[in-house]
């Protein structure tokens, strides 16, 4: 339990011991796309809608305001929205009782790593061959528990355009090597893991037989290259029954 908050050292004093917070020294690099009415979103799911629910001028009671304000706003949006994590049960209905709320929030906040996929091109297939160039140019390597980000540069070429569903997909034997490596997740800037009708479905497949998930929509990856280990952060929403959950996904350097 926490007895006192030193904010201005960044130190949290505790009955028991006290942690120098690093994060107060951070890098943080925003990975999540901005939510907003009309954004781009995949065929399948339901488009995003924002309203005002509530204003401030009608908790006051005003009368004939000549402002509106918003207090609250009511969104309606799938689960599968922007920047997002896929529960295992998104993955196939072998795996139903594996909803996001029953994930364990380790899967969520781990070591990560960047590798530079830049030079593949539309709806061109990311290979076990590719991925394991990429590691050694970076010099790094995949450990246990790690989430693995695919930057491909996707959403700054493509965002919003009519290319933004074609983006580079991961091949099926890809798929099973990253889960060989015991991830947690891998990540990628595309609306889809794999290239829809192609290697997609199964994609999705093997995340869920082999228990480790996606992040899709990621942004500034690009940032990320060359900049070696990093803590990946992602956490979902904890929706009861949940299929997946928009995150703010971040990457601090420490």
């Amino acid at each position: 339990m926490l007895s006192l908050i030193d904010w201005d050292k960044g130190t949290f004093k505790t009955d028991f011991f006290i942690i120098e917070e690093i994060f107060f020294m951070a890098e943080i690099i925003d990975l999540s796309q901005e939510i907003y009415e009309g954004m781009p979103m995949h065929h399948s799911m339901a488009p995003v809608n924002i309203r005002v629910h509530a204003t401030h001028e009608q908790w006051a009671k005003e009368i004939n305001p000549q402002t509106h304000t918003p207090s609250a706003l009511r969104l309606e949006m799938s689960e599968h929205t922007g920047t997002h994590v896929d529960g295992l049960n998104h993955m196939g209905k072998e795996f139903a009782a594996q909803t996001i709320d029953q994930m364990p929030l380790s899967m969520f906040y781990t070591e990560g790593i960047c590798l530079d996929l830049t030079h593949k091109g539309l709806q061109e297939l990311i290979s076990v061959e590719d991925i394991e160039q990429a590691v050694q140019i970076a010099g790094l390597s995949i450990l246990q528990g790690d989430t693995v980000l695919l930057c491909t540069d996707h959403y700054r070429k493509y965002f919003g355009t009519d290319n933004w569903d074609k983006g580079p997909g991961l091949t099926v034997e890809a798929t099973r090597w990253l889960g060989k490596q015991g991830i947690s997740a891998f990540g990628v800037e595309t609306m889809s893991p794999g290239i829809p009708k192609l290697t997609n479905q199964e994609v999705h497949q093997i995340c869920g037989e082999m228990g480790f998930t996606h992040y899709e929509n990621l942004i500034n990856l690009h940032l990320l290259i060359d900049r070696g280990r990093f803590r990946f952060i992602g956490l979902p929403l904890k929706i009861r029954g949940g299929t997946g959950s928009p995150v703010r996904a971040v990457a601090v350097f420490e």
